[in-house]
């Protein structure tokens, strides 16, 4: 993706052979004489950086005001100030007023492009920075090896590349946005923003300009909307079926032709912005009750994918289980964990109902729970327990006070029967490799199965 550079000098010959350099480069460039030139440009687009001369002749503020009036707006853009007149103190105040460097005409292009390239990179670093915060973890990664998970891993590589618009389906921590962000850092706008659109903060008021942002009756940027902050990146709607009716419209006709106007705006802004969206919810229903549009449906469903629950995939809650134990104990310097076969079989035929994020979460609470930093191994009687599959109900009529009550026979009957229809689902119905998991052959597993259920059905 070509950065966006914006030249602001007075002086004509300076401004196109800076431009020529520049574009001979690859950059993409643009050019001002003055601040009102300046602000104009950046209305329109807000540039990746700024080469902004510090005097500025027959312009209505100079440089360093210049410069102070971007910051005021865009403090995240960089901004590399050029004079003819440089002195220590000019190069000081342009430092302390918020610029990224200093460099003094006339000067040699070799030295321009490696200040160019170490600014951008910098500013690069800092973004990259802020969204390993935001991600609070490191690189996203979609962990297990089931066959459901391993066709959407394959998915990503033939995807991502291509720009297309992809709609995710999957209940609540499932890992829509981890599959969001792999996309993202997988296409050929990956050095771009990944914008996270929560769409519950979108209220009636502020609309238009937290989408859109919003000018001055002069023209003049006073908020950068959501939009135009993903511009050459990627926008994640997260959970799209609760955007508000008038939401769907500003978004199918931003949609339309990747184009909009600010708040109180005049000039239409171009943006390049590739937008994956996702939903909890059936967004089928939500149409046919003509709660959501289903013009904006079609818009943004080009590629269709659903993340499965983790009740259909038990055998990755080993994998995800090891995954966060392995990430936990990074992150803390502690020793490395290991968690005991029981307790593993006990969380696996849990009733993950809040996916792989209740997983997590949970692997978090044991390890708190755990103040022995000497201990290397989770075992059963460390669990929590409401994850404990036996006797989590009073009422259950399997509870452990009930299996005590019955003889040794009744109660194996139950508990063999439990145990094989429990690892039945652990490996989802897979007769072959329940059988191969237990220790039995597959003749004698499915005679035994049979006897079992005819004896529960007794009881």
């Amino acid at each position: 993706m070509k950065n966006n550079i914006l030249v602001v000098d007075d002086e004509e010959d300076i401004r196109l052979s800076i431009a020529g350099l520049l574009e001979d480069e690859g950059y993409e460039v643009r050019v001002a004489k003055n601040s009102d030139e300046a602000l104009d440009a950046i209305s329109k687009r807000v540039p990746d950086l700024i080469l902004l001369d510090i005097w500025l002749e027959n312009s209505s503020i100079d440089g360093l005001d210049l410069l102070n009036e971007i910051h005021s707006k865009f403090i995240s853009v960089p901004c590399i100030m050029i004079s003819g007149h440089g002195n220590i103190d000019i190069a000081v105040n342009a430092i302390r007023s918020g610029a990224s460097d200093f460099i003094e005409k006339p000067f040699e292009s070799e030295r321009l492009l490696i200040t160019l390239e170490r600014v951008l990179e910098l500013s690069k670093l800092k973004k990259d920075h802020k969204e390993l915060w935001v991600r609070a973890g490191g690189d996203p990664e979609l962990v297990g090896e089931s066959s459901v998970i391993k066709k959407i891993k394959s998915l990503i590589p033939k995807i991502a590349p291509t720009g297309s618009r992809v709609f995710i389906n999957g209940d609540f921590g499932t890992g829509k946005e981890t599959l969001a962000r792999l996309i993202h850092h997988n296409s050929k706008r990956s050095s771009g923003p990944f914008i996270l659109l929560n769409t519950k903060i979108l209220s009636t008021d502020t609309l238009e300009e937290k989408l859109f942002g919003e000018e001055d009756n002069l023209g003049r940027i006073i908020k950068i909307g959501i939009f135009e902050q993903a511009n050459n990146g990627t926008l994640f709607i997260n959970e799209v079926a609760d955007l508000t009716i008038e939401a769907q419209s500003f978004f199918v006709k931003a949609l339309q032709d990747n184009t909009f106007k600010r708040k109180n705006g005049s000039t239409r802004i171009n943006v390049d912005v590739r937008v994956i969206s996702s939903t909890s919810v059936q967004i089928n229903e939500k149409i046919k009750n003509k709660e959501f549009s289903e013009d904006l449906y079609y818009r943004l469903n080009v590629v269709p994918i659903d993340m499965p629950a983790l009740s259909n995939r038990k055998e990755d809650i080993p994998v995800l289980i090891n995954y966060f134990l392995n990430k936990a104990s990074n992150f803390s310097g502690r020793n490395k964990l290991t968690i005991d076969h029981q307790s593993l079989l006990s969380l696996q035929v849990f009733d993950w109902q809040g996916n792989v994020s209740q997983l997590k979460n949970a692997i978090e609470r044991i390890l708190i729970m755990i103040d022995d930093t000497s201990i290397n191994e989770i075992t059963y009687d460390m669990l929590p327990k409401d994850l404990l599959n036996i006797g989590k109900k009073k009422d259950d009529k399997y509870s452990r006070d009930y299996l005590y009550s019955l003889s040794l026979k009744e109660a194996r009957i139950i508990f063999e029967h439990d145990y094989i229809i429990k690892n039945l689902e652990r490996f989802n119905g897979n007769i072959s490799k329940t059988a191969n998991f237990i220790g039995m052959e597959r003749s004698a597993f499915h005679r035994k199965l049979n006897t079992l259920k005819q004896l529960r059905s007794q009881k």
